[in-house]
């Protein structure tokens, strides 16, 4: 494990810039703490701690993936807006360090932005989003009512997709190395695997609880875990007896999470066993054929999908959960049935909805608050097939991409972060439909989700970086 963090000096701060990067730090420190000491408060020691961050920030921009990455994590902190929607600190740090970012290049002024056949569709997304939601405005239909901030929340919304696009601009344009890319991807992995694993420990588990962000009740946090994990163990044959131990032990808590702690929310158990599956499947190409054939003998026979049924709660389940979520999914794509093109804006899909009752068995809801529980669906209805449509050629790229890296290194440390990241992607996909995982609906998994997917796009950006790195070693060699 220590030679994994060995590179973390040389790789984040730089050797020559040490001597007067610490002492400034110490003139801060020592100025600020006198201040504090003066008129003490949570506001003044928020000052301390912006400012020695900016500090590091402009030194080495860097450094704010790898913040996002932690305050993705903790602390557990909500900020009210005086609207439905609250805040956290991931979702106002991304913009802070993207002014950093643009800031540095700006003084350096020399702009090289990382190549990616993901950018296009990713900029057409967000421009889809705000012409969604000025055709929106314009066509709105007078009979539905609107509350006087639901502009705000409209762009809480796009908000949700351009943080997203900005997090994985950022991994993408800022690393700059394998060593960074390494330590980040170390950062991650040691601590979401130690919390994941303190929070099964009896008497630990609810201060850390107290302490964490919702990110780690939250699926894609377990599925990121899994894939980057289980993508060292099985492509990277380097990898120290301790650290092996150590990512074990973090995939043993994660599968008896989302297996047997917390069976109810099929997301986790069905989000894992894609990760599982994909990296089975792209480390041992010999097992294909025959677990295609066994799984094939199972659904014949009758087995495989009444098991499942049954694991994932059986008719019960179906009645309380299931059901109701074809009835919601149908609601949505009707009001979003309006304007199919280009959908009803970022968020307008709840309004529309609400309008008329909704009736499930023996409920009936005069307000039912609708939310579709469908990524795709709510893509659908917030930007329309356009939106849609862009969404899924960004995600067609990062495929492609990380297939293409996935031939060009076979082992060691970047073979597994690709093929982590192949099998995090497949997971995606897949617990979209369960949910708003990855890109969260506003009114639902919303910016408390965001802290979980965001570490998503964020290590995605990672995939960028790496492709650019081995180009320009290619090129220089």
């Amino acid at each position: 494990m220590n030679s994994y963090l060995r590179s973390l000096p040389a790789s984040l701060i730089g050797k020559d810039r040490q001597k007067w990067l610490a002492a400034a730090i110490a003139a801060s420190v020592l100025a600020l703490s006198f201040l504090m000491g003066q008129r003490a408060s949570y506001l003044w020691l928020g000052l301390i701690v912006a400012g020695i961050g900016g500090i590091l920030l402009l030194a080495r921009p860097v450094l704010g993936v790898f913040a996002i990455a932690l305050v993705a994590l903790l602390p557990r902190v909500e900020l009210g807006t005086g609207t439905e929607v609250n805040l956290n600190p991931v979702t106002l740090l991304i913009p802070v360090v993207t002014v950093v970012w643009l800031l540095s290049v700006v003084l350096k002024r020399r702009l090289e932005l990382a190549s990616s056949p993901a950018n296009r569709p990713l900029v057409l997304f967000l421009g889809a989003g705000l012409i969604s939601l000025l055709i929106g405005r314009t066509t709105w239909d007078p009979m539905v009512p609107l509350s006087d901030n639901f502009l705000l929340v409209q762009l809480a919304q796009w908000a949700i997709f351009a943080f997203s696009a900005l997090a994985f601009w950022l991994a993408a344009n800022l690393i700059k190395n394998e060593a960074t890319l390494k330590t980040m991807t170390t950062v991650f992995l040691l601590v979401a695997g130690t919390v994941a694993i303190l929070r099964f420990v009896p008497g630990v588990d609810a201060l850390v609880n107290r302490v964490v962000t919702l990110a780690f009740i939250r699926t894609p946090l377990w599925v990121l875990l899994v894939a980057l994990g289980g993508g060292q163990l099985l492509f990277n044959p380097k990898l120290s007896a301790p650290w092996r131990i150590f990512l074990g032990v973090v995939l043993l808590v994660a599968v008896y999470y989302a297996f047997v702690h917390d069976t109810d929310a099929d997301s986790n158990w069905v989000g894992l066993a894609a990760v599982l599956g994909s990296l089975v499947w792209l480390r041992f190409p010999r097992l294909r054929w025959p677990a295609a054939i066994l799984v094939l003998i199972l659904v014949v026979l009758g087995f495989l999908f009444p098991a499942l049924y049954e694991f994932a709660g059986g008719d019960q389940e179906w009645t309380e959960s299931g059901a109701s979520r074809l009835l919601l999914i149908e609601r949505v794509i009707d009001v979003t049935l309006r304007n199919p093109i280009t959908g009803l804006g970022p968020a307008a899909y709840r309004p529309y909805a609400n309008m008329t009752p909704l009736k499930y068995l023996g409920a009936y809801w005069l307000e039912p608050a609708v939310n579709s529980h469908n990524n795709y669906v709510d893509l659908f209805a917030h930007g329309g097939l356009v939106g849609l449509g862009l969404f899924l050629w960004y995600m067609a790229a990062i495929a492609r991409l990380a297939w293409r890296l996935k031939r060009r290194f076979d082992r060691g440390f970047a073979a597994g972060y690709v093929n982590g990241i192949l099998a995090a992607w497949a997971s995606v996909m897949v617990i979209m439909l369960l949910l708003d995982w990855f890109l969260p609906f506003v009114y639902n998994v919303g910016f408390a989700g965001f802290q979980a997917s965001v570490l998503v796009w964020l290590f995605m950006g990672g995939l960028v970086a790496l492709d650019n790195i081995d180009s320009k070693l290619k090129n220089e060699d």
